[in-house]
């Protein structure tokens, strides 16, 4: 069995244009002051503080964020291109919503956006394999989510094809990844075609069960959506090679349910909380992840519809450290072994 690695901290949520989440370093520093080992890295977006192209191209300039890091007692987990990996397939009815994910110059031009995007995953997939990382985190994107619900009825082969097609864009990004020897880990998520167990299902089919198509597994997603998140571990363990430790709650009344009612995240009975303050049973899922030999780190994403982010943050490291489970090397009954050999097992077999 392993150990997971941990506390880390995604980013993303916390980068600002205010000091210290303005900078890598001072942002860096904020975060190992914390008690967090590892960052998880995003790669896209106006105030960026990694500079993907440079870190795909550059092993000095990746030698140089690891050295910077490490001299706060920090480690990258994963790079992220939630925002580019979004962008490899769009439905035009959310063209617009996501053009602000890409460079001003590509909005309104979706082909060019989405050609954009699928180097921009390959390029985190290089600098992956610079930075020495096993995993890389991301979304599929979706062109099938407008249709998730079956009225008016769809027509026949539309998912399909959505499928067939979201594997034609991603066979060759996984390809790459492939060839660099890093996973691409797709964020189970609401909002994309990749958003339960069996839509996961169906883009391995097309994409060959492709070795290099894996899981980010995030629990709060599942519990928004009412699927059993532990007996997805037992069926997906073997994929899972990135985790978000990430806290929700669903309380539905007789007035709103599991679609939300279009109410913001405060008024809907599913929505995020910060760590502990939520319905997740993470001593179980600690339990099957270290049982299941999940090889990666426990990285904090923080979202909370109450609670200030740097009280998350603060709150997140302490909780994710004290249900890492240390396990163990030997079985809690070998004090009690017999010392048999195997003659002596067939004898008491009567062999």
């Amino acid at each position: 069995m392993k150990t997971l690695k941990g506390p880390g901290i995604f980013l993303a949520q916390f980068i600002g244009a205010e000091a210290p989440f303005n900078r890598l370093d001072t942002i860096a520093e904020w975060a190992a002051g914390l008690g967090y080992v590892g960052v998880q890295m995003p790669t896209g977006g106006a105030d960026s503080v990694f500079d993907l192209e440079r870190a795909a191209e550059s092993q000095d300039y990746c030698d140089e964020i690891a050295g910077m890091l490490a001299t706060h007692g920090l480690q990258i987990t994963e790079l992220s291109t939630h925002l580019q990996g979004q962008l490899v397939a769009v439905h035009p009815a959310y063209d617009e919503l996501f053009d602000g994910f890409a460079p001003k110059a590509l909005r309104g031009k979706p082909k060019e956006r989405q050609e954009w995007a699928v180097g921009q995953v390959k390029l985190a997939a290089k600098a992956s394999r610079r930075l020495g990382l096993a995993a890389h985190a991301t979304f599929s994107g979706a062109l099938a989510w407008p249709y998730f619900y079956p009225w008016p009825q769809r027509p026949a082969g539309l998912i399909e094809e959505a499928f067939a097609e979201l594997g034609r864009r991603w066979k060759p990004i996984l390809d790459t990844f492939e060839d660099e020897g890093v996973d691409a880990c797709f964020e189970i998520h609401p909002g994309e075609d990749l958003h339960d167990g069996a839509t996961f299902e169906r883009f391995l089919d097309e994409v060959g069960g492709h070795a290099r198509a894996n899981i980010l597994y995030d629990p709060s997603h599942f519990v928004l959506q009412q699927l059993d998140y532990l007996d997805f571990i037992d069926r997906y363990h073997s994929r899972i090679r990135a985790f978000h430790v990430k806290d929700a709650e669903f309380r539905p009344n007789g007035r709103s349910g599991v679609y939300g009612g279009y109410q913001g995240w405060v008024d809907r009975p599913g929505r995020f909380r910060s760590l502990g303050d939520g319905q997740v049973d993470f001593k179980a899922i600690f339990s099957k992840l270290a049982a299941y030999d999940y090889p990666g780190w426990a990285v904090l994403e923080w979202e909370c519809a109450l609670k200030h982010p740097e009280d998350g943050a603060r709150e997140g490291a302490p909780f994710i450290r004290d249900h890492i489970i240390r396990v163990t090397p030997h079985a809690f009954d070998d004090f009690a072994g017999s010392g048999v050999d195997p003659a002596a097992n067939r004898r008491l077999l009567g062999l």
